[in-house]
């Protein structure tokens, strides 16, 4: 990457971190996106729900979807560079990945033989509003998730998510009675229900392969009380054998739940994993296969679609949220380097194995599949 490509691509990360964009607000950053996009010279469009949209590379080849996130959490975080760091709300999730995305496919456009959609979806950190809006589209023939994992990371995996609430009512009596209040009663409930989920589980073992509970918000009084609770939930938990499980939990009390969704898993040797795996090889990296304990937008589309995907972006995941968000420029350029070259060898490995399947696309946008 010359000189000039490396100012343009700092250039526009910096503009994108300037831009709010908080799940919910995403609009002005969307806009300014496909403006930019258009600017270039590729097809952007944004969706019914508010989602940004960019293609390039050639129409009837295979589809290889870069899946990132507009939309950041609350955190009014000045933009200021340091060094070789800039530091702001979005740099590392996921700004820099999507950042990331956007450059590949400008530097690919005109010698790529796949169609690369770049989608910016919005409200990832919230309800995947955006994520679950692509859910009823054709699925593409592969997908990079766009999130942090180090310039020499790739992600393989995430775990699932399972949030519910608690509310309990009781009728109002004196504190000095004997009643139970509904404050005492969702107090009492939690240490039972993390009994509940650690049976079966080997304790001791790595924390992708067990539940991870955690009380999210506590609130009420004597009459009404309201438990929060998210759980991480790893690759085979059963959801049904849970639901029972918690049905017991509530006692008769009121169970809602508010978020679902199952842990995803990539083999390191899947077409996405492996094309990202010998990019990160070639510029003389180690790759690391990362299992993340969050949840992203793969965990929505992935067991829908049921091609391959893998996780991919500059940043160090545990900045995420925090007030020190900040990213590596050097970092970031490098990935913008490996992602190029990895999205190259996937749609060199992908388009014969599609052709002999009779799955190249005739330019519709249909999945032929």
């Amino acid at each position: 990457m010359g000189r000039l490509d490396q100012d343009a691509a700092i250039a526009l990360l910096r503009e994108m971190v300037q831009i709010p964009s908080v799940s919910g607000a995403e609009g002005q950053l969307v806009g300014r996106l496909a403006a930019l996009t258009r600017d270039w010279g590729l097809r952007s469009r944004i969706d019914e729900v508010g989602n940004l949209h960019v293609e390039a590379g050639a129409a009837d080849g295979p589809e290889l979807m870069l899946l990132g996130h507009i939309d950041t959490v609350p955190g009014d975080l000045p933009v200021r560079l340091e060094g070789n760091r800039l530091h702001g709300r979005g740099t590392v999730d996921a700004k820099g990945p999507l950042a990331t995305m956007l450059c590949a496919a400008r530097r690919l456009a005109d010698r790529i033989p796949a169609r690369i959609v770049v989608v910016g979806a919005v409200d990832e950190e919230r309800t995947s509003v955006g994520a679950r809006h692509l859910m009823n589209r054709p699925a593409p023939d592969a997908v990079v998730i766009g999130e942090p994992s180090g310039a020499d990371g790739v992600g393989i995996g995430y775990m699932g998510i399972v949030r519910f609430a608690l509310d309990v009512v009781r009728p109002a009596a004196h504190t000095s009675s004997k009643q139970r209040t509904a404050a005492e009663v969702a107090i009492d409930r939690w240490p039972e229900l993390r009994e509940r989920l650690a049976a079966g589980y080997d304790l001791e073992g790595p924390l992708s392969e067990r539940p991870l509970p955690s009380v999210v918000a506590v609130r009420g009084d004597l009459e009404q009380s309201r438990l929060e609770v998210s759980c991480r939930v790893p690759i085979g938990f059963d959801a049904e054998a849970f639901a029972a499980e918690l049905r017991q939990w509530a006692d008769g009390d009121r169970l809602t739940v508010i978020e679902q969704v199952p842990a995803v898993r990539a083999a390191r040797t899947s077409p996405v994993a492996g094309a990202l795996h010998a990019a990160i090889r070639a510029r003389g990296g180690r790759p690391r296969h990362r299992l993340k304990l969050g949840t992203s937008d793969w965990n929505v589309v992935g067991p829908r679609w049921g091609v391959p995907i893998a996780a991919y972006g500059p940043g160090d995941s545990q900045l995420c949220h925090t007030s020190a968000e900040h990213i590596s420029l050097p970092e970031y350029l490098t990935a913008i380097d490996t992602l190029t070259d990895a999205l190259e060898r996937l749609a060199n490995s992908m388009r014969p194995l599609l052709a002999t399947a009779g799955g190249v696309r005739e330019g519709n946008g249909g999945n032929g599949s």
